[in-house]
């Protein structure tokens, strides 16, 4: 048995030793014939996260049946609002409009308004902040505004259906005629005729983002990737954030080209593991990913600890300058807390970009390894939401997890990390907090 895994299990015992103060917990929980309190939760999914929740001794039921806490889809989670009357111990893993963040053409629009009002309001330099998303268009809707830029620039473009995953559909092209469909589509959509009729019309319409490609993106070892990082709001209103300190990047398989006549190969532009795992040289090994604090090491290696520190703060703020823009529209609810998926992308400038953020990241596990970081990281994310009562509620460092923004910025502690950020650094272990705690009595 690994150390990791030997430290896991050592967490999951603290945890399991019992529940904390029934007040700070919040409500009803059934009891055992041994009169020990368990913490019941319904989920739709099988993977990582089920593993997770069983091992901390909690109890699985039915959908049927009363429960404290429910980890499901989307689609069930917004059922849920429309026809469950909510105990006030009971937590969901979805706010009710989530889409306003996690649906790609939404994502955009939202922060395209929030530079907008930043702008009226004479916040000029917090403005222009917003530049981490690549230039986007929702078509067929903003077809001709596409055309426009397109006419302008020129160059590699990539097409995404709104509510996409995992790569499925998306595409790259360089010219008009290779989404001429979409043309149709806006001409459709622009023709005059019955209300009833354009109704059916839109029903037939896939709406796409598409979206300047990035073109020179950092490569190490000759290929293209992307990070998936993690972030989890508690609240909307006000906002509280917190943000896992490890993470990963995921590789393709095959050496990048930016020549736009290489744009048809998904195994050297697309990232996804989905993509990535049916790739003949796939390494199953280590599933084409690389653990965040390796990448952020090795980069400091290449390009100086000052510079990657501030690469990090930076993509730190992409996540928490998000989360700002949609704050106001998000229907915040006691109930309810989300676990979000940050895919961002580094160019050759070592610029970062915002891709996508996604509700539901994937917690299926490729490699032991992946299986060790998410089953951690969500027994960390579990810790804060604190079904138990074992919290204060004040706690800036919770199991890997640092809180980055509580109704305002968190300031780093220059004695707990001589960093920006805590992003890409080492989780403290059970024997790091015991003795950091003896430090600070």
């Amino acid at each position: 048995m690994s150390n990791r895994e030997k430290e896991l299990q050592l967490r999951a015992r603290v945890r399991q030793g019992g529940l904390g103060d029934r007040s700070k917990a919040g409500g009803r929980r059934s009891t055992t014939s041994g009169g020990q309190q368990v913490i019941k939760y319904f989920t739709t999914f099988t993977n990582t996260i089920a593993d997770v929740l069983a091992s901390r001794g909690w109890r699985e039921v039915e959908e049927r049946d009363d429960w404290d806490f429910v980890w499901a889809d989307r689609e069930w989670v917004y059922a849920a609002f429309d026809k469950l009357h909510l105990e006030h111990w009971q937590r969901l893993n979805h706010y009710r409009n989530g889409r306003e963040l996690c649906r790609k053409d939404l994502m955009a629009k939202n922060m395209k308004r929030r530079r907008r009002a930043l702008e009226k309001e004479g916040r000029l330099e917090e403005a222009q902040s917003y530049d981490f998303i690549p230039t986007s268009f929702v078509i067929p809707r903003e077809y001709s505004m596409f055309v426009e830029e397109f006419k302008k620039q020129g160059g590699i473009w990539i097409m995404k259906p709104i509510g996409g995953a995992q790569g499925r559909g998306i595409f790259l092209f360089t010219r008009l005629s290779e989404i001429s469909d979409w043309k149709t589509a806006y001409q459709a959509l622009n023709k005059p005729q019955t209300t009833e009729k354009k109704k059916d019309d839109d029903k037939d319409i896939e709406a796409y983002v598409v979206q300047r490609y990035i073109q020179y993106p950092l490569l190490i070892g000759g290929k293209k990737f992307d990070m998936r990082l993690y972030s989890l709001v508690t609240s909307f209103s006000p906002l509280k954030v917190f943000q896992y300190r490890r993470g990963f990047a995921r590789f393709t398989t095959t050496r990048y080209s930016s020549d736009p006549q290489s744009i048809y190969d998904g195994f050297s532009h697309l990232t996804n593991v989905a993509i990535q795992k049916t790739a003949e040289n796939y390494d199953e090994r280590t599933g084409g990913k690389m653990e965040l604090q390796a990448l952020k090491l090795y980069l400091m290696s290449i390009y100086g600890v000052e510079r990657v520190d501030e690469l990090f703060w930076e993509v730190q703020m992409i996540m928490l300058r998000s989360l700002l823009a949609v704050q106001s529209i998000m229907i915040s609810d006691k109930h309810c807390f989300e676990l979000y998926g940050y895919d961002i992308m580094i160019d050759a400038d070592l610029k970062p970009w915002l891709l996508e953020v996604n509700a539901s990241p994937s917690l299926t596990a490729n490699t032991r390894d992946d299986y060790l970081m998410k089953t951690e990281m969500l027994h960390g994310m579990l810790d804060i939401v604190d079904m138990e009562g074992l919290l204060s509620g004040n706690e800036e460092h919770v199991s890997g997890w640092d809180l980055v923004y509580d109704n305002g910025y968190i300031e780093i502690d220059p004695e707990r990390c001589g960093y920006s950020t805590f992003l890409g650094a080492a989780v403290p272990t059970p024997v790091d907090l015991a003795n950091d705690s003896e430090e600070h009595n």
